[in-house]
């Protein structure tokens, strides 16, 4: 099941653990270590017929703490050069420590991730093929 909601021309789909037969399913990849920080990764599989521009997964980390934190993995910078991701093809969701804040943890203090939101853009509109995000 997915929802999708547009905010100030952008296209947000929130979707719920399913298979994405004909579309995009994005999956936890390795974490890993940077500094003492732990750095989280997706993979993205595009079962869909469209190339992806540009992807984007907010991941909310529930901290052992009781803290939250938010992670945005991207395909590539957002203003950018953009890393297509053709159709039948893998990709990594990546978090760009350069213009984002480090999360501050190690990988065992994260309890839980669920997904934000979700961008997915081609050709200038929002994709058509439905994410799945498995966090």
């Amino acid at each position: 099941m997915r929802t999708l909601v547009v905010v100030t021309g952008l296209l947000f789909c929130i979707v719920t653990p399913a298979s994405a037969a004909d579309g995009i399913d994005v999956s936890r990849g390795p974490d890993s270590i940077l500094y003492g920080n732990c750095v989280p990764s997706l993979v993205v599989e595009n079962k869909s017929a469209e190339t992806i521009d540009y992807l984007q997964v907010d991941v909310v980390l529930a901290l052992a703490d009781g803290q939250q934190r938010t992670v945005e993995l991207q395909s590539a910078y957002r203003d950018g050069v953009l890393y297509p991701i053709a159709p039948g093809a893998r990709a990594m969701l990546k978090q760009h420590l350069d213009t984002s804040q480090v999360l501050g943890v190690s990988c065992g203090e994260v309890k839980a991730r669920t997904v934000g939101h979700t961008i997915c853009e081609t050709g200038g509109n929002a994709c058509t093929a439905p994410v799945v995000v498995s966090p």
